[in-house]
Parts: C-alpha cells; sequence; structure tokens
C-alpha cells in the first residue's frame, strides 16, 4: 500500500489506546469513523476492553493478524513512544499520534521526542504527529481524527486539500466551509512533524486526482526545500497552492547580528520564498477557504506579478463597492470604468454610468435584466481583465433581483467574483453551489482577485557560476583571522562590489601617513571582527579633513571602544576616502533558518532599521529581479527618477545585487550573514563603504 493511500485511503485502522467512554476524547476516532461511514476495518486495542461500541477489542498490536496500514496512537508520553515502537516492530505503514507534551513541552518532552524520531529511523514507518488531531478524507469516507468539529451530521465533499499544523484550526476551516456549502478531499494535521511535513503531504496531495487545490495552514516552515518542490509541480498541474502562515511580527528577530535580519525577518523571507515557487499566501484566514474558488482552473499570470491589471467593477451599494476597490488599491490592481457601450445602454435607463469608474446601479434598484446585462457587457470588454459585482441588501432580502442574476456567469472566461455587503448566508451558499466565487468580506475579495490576477508564476533560480579564486582566498582570509570591515569588503570586491579608497593601519602612529596616501577628507574606523556595528561602540568619525585631526581622533576613539567592548580584539584602524551619493543603500545577505538564503535591499544608512523600507528575496537573483525589488524601494523612489532630482545608476545597483547573491553558493555555506551599510548610489556605478559578514 502507498504511503497516499495508507493515510487518507487505509483498509485497515488500529486505534491504540481507544475508549468506550463517549465522553473521553479518546473515543471520538472510532466513532467518527463509524459515524462517517468508514467501510474499512476498525482495530480498537485496549487491554481492558472486549469490544468497543460494538467492535471486538484488541489486547495489543501483535494479536491483530494481518496487516494494518494506519495506527491512530492514543496514549500520552512514555506509553506513545512505546506504542510507536511496536507498530514500527509490526511492520505498520504510517502511524499518527494525537498527545502532545514532546517538542512542544520543553526539555522532557523534546526527548521523548528524540525517542520518536530513532523509531522512525530503525523501522522505517512513517509518522503524523505527535500532536497530530487526526486525517480525514471525505470520498470514501475515512474520520481518523479527534477533533469535536467532526461531530457533524455529514462530512461534505470537495476537491480542496488542507494541510495544517494547527489541529483545533482544522475544525474551525471545516465550519467555515461548510457553513458555505465548501467540502474538502482531504484534511490532515501534522503536529509536530517529527517525520511527515506539510511539504512531503502537499507532495502528496498534487497527485491526488480529487484535490484540485492545496490550501496550508503554517506556523512556521520546517521542510522548506520539499515543500518548494510540491509548489512548482502543484502549479504544473494546475493546482494552486494557498498559504496562511502565522508570524508577521518581529519577535525573534532579536538574535540576528546584522541589521538586515531585522529588517527582513521570518515573514519577509516566507513572503519570498511564495514568490518564488509560485504559492499564494493570503492575509486572512477567512480567505483560506474564500480565494481558492478564483484561482482553481485559472493559471497564475505570466507577467511574474507586475502590477497594471485592471478590474471592472459594478454594484447597488456604493459603500460596499468603495471598500472593495480600495482594498483591491492597496493591493495592487486599477479600477477600470466602463465601456462606452454600457454606458450608452444604461443612459435610456436613467443611469448615469460614465461619471466615474464604477457602475453605480443604486438608483435603478436591483432589476435582474440591469444586473445580467451589466455583467455581460462588463466581462465583454477588452478594456479589463476581470469584474466584480458588490451586492447591497437585496442579497440579503430579495435575492431574485441581484443575485440569482449572476449564476448564469459561473463559468465566465474572464474571472468574475461577487462580494455580498451584508450577512447574506442564503445568497452565499446558492452563488457556492453555482460555482460563483462569492465573498463575505471586502478585503478577502480583493485579497482574492489580486492573486488571481497578480501572483506570479513559480520563477527559476538563477545559475551561479563558480566563485573566483580571489573569492575563495577572501573568504579563507576571514576564516582564518576574523572578518573585520577591511577582510569583509576584500570579499564583496571579489564579488563585483566596488569598494571605496581605503587603507589599514595597525595602530595609531600610521593613521597620518595612512590620509595622505587615501586623501582627505577620510572616514575613520575602528577594525575589529568582534565588534559588528561600529557606530553604536563609537568606532566611526566622519568628514576629518587632514592627517593630525585624524590622528587626533583615532585616539579617542580607540578609548571608546574599549570602554565599549573591552574584551574585543582590536586590529587598528581603517582610513577611508570620504565618498558621496544620491543615496544610501543597505544591501543584506541572510541564510535564513526556515528558507534558506535570502537577498535583502532597501534604504540604508543608521536608521535603517527603523525605516523598514526593504525588498526582500531568496538567493541568487538575477539583474531583472534585483530591479523589480529596487522597484519596491519606496525611499529610492529620488534615484530611479522623481520630478527633476538626478537619476542614481540603478542598473549599477541591479548588477551589484546579483553579484553579492552569489553568496549563496555553497562554497560560502559558513557565511550566515552579510551586509553593506551603506551602498551609495551615484550619477555613475555605486561604491560600498562599510561591510560585515558574519560566520556560523
Amino acid at each position: 500500500m502507498s504511503l497516499f493511500d495508507s493515510l487518507f485511503q487505509p483498509k485497515r485502522i488500529a486505534l491504540i489506546g481507544a475508549s468506550s467512554d463517549e465522553k473521553r476524547t479518546t473515543s471520538r476516532p472510532q466513532r467518527f469513523l463509524q459515524k462517517h461511514g468508514f467501510s474499512g476495518e476498525i482495530l480498537p486495542v485496549n487491554p481492558g476492553r472486549a469490544e468497543i461500541f460494538g467492535i471486538k477489542a484488541w489486547k495489543s498490536i501483535d494479536d491483530i493478524a494481518g496487516c494494518i496500514d494506519h495506527a491512530y496512537i492514543l496514549l500520552n508520553g512514555k506509553d506513545a513512544v512505546s506504542a510507536l515502537a511496536a507498530c514500527g516492530k509490526r511492520g505498520v505503514k504510517a502511524a499518527s499520534i494525537l498527545a502532545g507534551g514532546f517538542a512542544d513541552a520543553g526539555a522532557a518532552g523534546a526527548s521523548l521526542q528524540d525517542e520518536l524520531v530513532q523509531i522512525v529511523k530503525d523501522t522505517g514507518i512513517r509518522l503524523v504527529g505527535p500532536n497530530s488531531i487526526g486525517t480525514v478524507s471525505t470520498d470514501p469516507p475515512m474520520a481518523l481524527t479527534a477533533n469535536a468539529a467532526f461531530a457533524v451530521d455529514k462530512l461534505r465533499t470537495g476537491n480542496w486539500g488542507l494541510v495544517s499544523q494547527s489541529g483545533s484550526l482544522i475544525g474551525a476551516l471545516l465550519s467555515r466551509a461548510d457553513a458555505r456549502g465548501i467540502g474538502f478531499s482531504r484534511l490532515i494535521s501534522v503536529g509536530n512533524e517529527v517525520d511527515l511535513k506539510v511539504g512531503e503531504i502537499a507532495d502528496l496531495l498534487v497527485d491526488d486526482p480529487k484535490t484540485r487545490a492545496i490550501l496550508l495552514f503554517m506556523e512556521t516552515l520546517r521542510d522548506g526545500e520539499r515543500l518548494a518542490r510540491a509548489a512548482r509541480r502543484a502549479h504544473a498541474a494546475g493546482k494552486p497552492v494557498v498559504a496562511y502562515k502565522l508570524g508577521r511580527s518581529d519577535i525573534g528577530q532579536e538574535l540576528a547580528r546584522s541589521h538586515t535580519g531585522a529588517i527582513a525577518g521570518s515573514d519577509a523571507t516566507f513572503d519570498a520564498f511564495c514568490r518564488r515557487h509560485g504559492i499564494a499566501r493570503v492575509s486572512m484566514f477567512e480567505s483560506l477557504v474564500d480565494v481558492p474558488a478564483l484561482l482553481v482552473d485559472r493559471p497564475p499570470s505570466s507577467n511574474k506579478g507586475a502590477t497594471g491589471k485592471r478590474v471592472a467593477v459594478a454594484t447597488t451599494t456604493g459603500g460596499g463597492a468603495a471598500m472593495v476597490v480600495d482594498n483591491m488599491a492597496v493591493a495592487g490592481l486599477d479600477i477600470a470604468g466602463p465601456p462606452q457601450e454600457l454606458v450608452d445602454w444604461l443612459k435610456p435607463l436613467g443611469i448615469a454610468a460614465g461619471e466615474g469608474k464604477l457602475v453605480d446601479l443604486t438608483l435603478a434598484g436591483a432589476k435582474p435584466e440591469i444586473v445580467s446585462g451589466t455583467i455581460e457587457r462588463l466581462l465583454a470588454d477588452d478594456n479589463n481583465d476581470a469584474a466584480i459585482f458588490v451586492v447591497g441588501s437585496s442579497a440579503q432580502f430579495n435575492p431574485e433581483l441581484a443575485v440569482e442574476p449572476l449564476l448564469k456567469f459561473a463559468n465566465s472566461k474572464k474571472p468574475f467574483a461577487v462580494s455580498l455587503t451584508p450577512a447574506a448566508e442564503k445568497s452565499l451558499a446558492l452563488l457556492t453551489a453555482a460555482g460563483v466565487p462569492a465573498f463575505r468580506h471586502p478585503e478577502s475579495c480583493a485579497e482574492a482577485m489580486a492573486l488571481c490576477l497578480l501572483r506570479p508564476t513559480p520563477q527559476q533560480e538563477p545559475k551561479l557560476s563558480e566563485p573566483s579564486i580571489a573569492a575563495r582566498d577572501a573568504l579563507e582570509a576571514g576564516r582564518s583571522s576574523g572578518f573585520d570591515e577591511r577582510r569583509a569588503t576584500a570579499l564583496f570586491a571579489a564579488l563585483g562590489v566596488p569598494a571605496a579608497k581605503s587603507m589599514s593601519v595597525p595602530d595609531v602612529r600610521r593613521v597620518t601617513a595612512a590620509v595622505e596616501e587615501v586623501g582627505a577628507p577620510v572616514a575613520l574606523k575602528i577594525l575589529s571582527a568582534d565588534i559588528a556595528h561600529k557606530t553604536e561602540a563609537g568606532g566611526v568619525a566622519l568628514g576629518l579633513p587632514d592627517g593630525q585631526t585624524a590622528a587626533v581622533a583615532a585616539r579617542e576613539m580607540e578609548k571608546r571602544v574599549t570602554a565599549y567592548a573591552p574584551k574585543a580584539k582590536l586590529d587598528g584602524f581603517l582610513v577611508q576616502k570620504m565618498e558621496r551619493g544620491l543615496a544610501e543603500v543597505i544591501l543584506g545577505f541572510r541564510r535564513d533558518p526556515l528558507v534558506g538564503p535570502t537577498i535583502t535591499v532597501g534604504l540604508g544608512g543608521v536608521l535603517a532599521e527603523i525605516y523598514k523600507d526593504a525588498a526582500t528575496r531568496l538567493a541568487p537573483v538575477d539583474e531583472t529581479e534585483a530591479m523589480q525589488m529596487i522597484g519596491e524601494v519606496k525611499g529610492l523612489a529620488t534615484i530611479r527618477g522623481y520630478r527633476n532630482l538626478p537619476k542614481g545608476d540603478v542598473a549599477a545597483l541591479a548588477r551589484v545585487i546579483s553579484a553579492f547573491s552569489a553568496l549563496a553558493h555553497s562554497a560560502f555555506g559558513d557565511v550566515s550573514e552579510a551586509e553593506i551599510n551603506p551602498l551609495l548610489v551615484k550619477s555613475d556605478g555605486v561604491v560600498a563603504v562599510d561591510g560585515l559578514v558574519v560566520l556560523r
């Protein structure tokens, strides 16, 4: 039996620790299997019972003859570990563990989880969990779960698969979808992901003919490479992957030593992961249920997420439509005005449709023939890419007027959606049953349309050439002696990043001569691999006009830095030619623990962390993608061309971003973070005036 069948279509299921007490959670899996029509064999295991709910109970799993496709372990702690070991020894293909209290519960629990890991390695059994509330299929029915939400009278079938790292939220999504008339094909709670993780299970669903969209509820990312593969395969199969992930706050970023880590954060890097691999990330929990209807059978845009898509909007409520339009504008969509044919058609009916971009039918009332004729003409207009109809109170009280006329547009070639302003459950169910994407919230409607029109296809990762001898030598020098700014900029220069003219000296006595060599005015910086941020340590002095002034500044600097970091090893000073540019950019590389190598470009300087005006991608990037990143940074509008301000050399900046992203190469695998802040953008070229490299 395949892994997919063991998880979602098993024929024989053992319930280890099954209870005959209906009040106990451990009784639910058997009750739900029986309630929802599981046609296979249920094998309760409980040494204290001869039968449970009319089915023979077994004293141990070893007493059961024949193969067992799936075992749901309903025991806690050490007992659960022992049960998994018995299942592995017995040759059970797959098992799930309900209980928590493993790595989610401190050191003692983590030790128990390590034992689970070892059992999986030793026996080859595949494990879901621990902390898994179960696995469910609707066709054929198989409700192997302890989630109370499955006490519903009937499981609604559907064609969306759900993989969740939270067990309880499976029930929340089930209830929300059921209220809309939406069903699922498969649902699975992966819990702590000791073995089977989101990516591998999503990959299984790509090949499932009963699943047409894959929905992910995520708290973290533990198997980025496998999920990336699944997302790309899903795109090739025409199945959208939609993800909702917690973690939009900055909690946990204080461990990053570079400014880049604080700017990008785990949320920005997950966005970059989704962008690279074609995953539609949603910002609202409700959107996991709402969005797929607009994405299924509609391939992603081929314009790699470029803006410029236009949506026509008609409505019977001006305020409701304004909310949808406002959210679409924030999402990057433009609003298309009505075609002249529609304006001319509505004019004899007393509707002035050409006075604004919205087609407001409010004063005409919700008349079926007007609603239908308006949508027909909007969908036929070549000057828009999609249409939305926003329905007011008639959706709640008179669905036959403004909702029923919309049902015939269910299979429109052009994307079409309906947003209901009031709480109109009957209309919502009516539209859903007919296959018309319908939304309860303007935010979710706008988000779905933006993803439908703007989500990019999976992007090919740029090829990395082998690092030059100079780059390898610079890396080795930093490894052996530590990366101070001098060695960091040497590595960056070897990658193709121009650096300001500079000279390093071992002590104060050499500073004056170095200034004469470099040419005043100069910047003076302390050199130490132990000090990541020199400004904070008092280790930077700018605009020094001559050698004598620089020497005095060096003595004072040495005192300040020693007081700030008494244990830091000081390697002298860097004397650097003062440079000027049109803009200061921060350029950072970070080997993110979740998604791997990332590259970030943003507004630089000492306030970079405060502004957090940056764009992040998975590394490496080519010059085209680097140019897109530059375009996303608001603070760089001045150098892109703003009014009569001088333009910066954004082409040179894009080349440097791409060159810097080569740190993603495996040869630099021990570089955890690297940063240039600032990188000065000039009218002709760019120049790095500071550098940081952090090794693992």
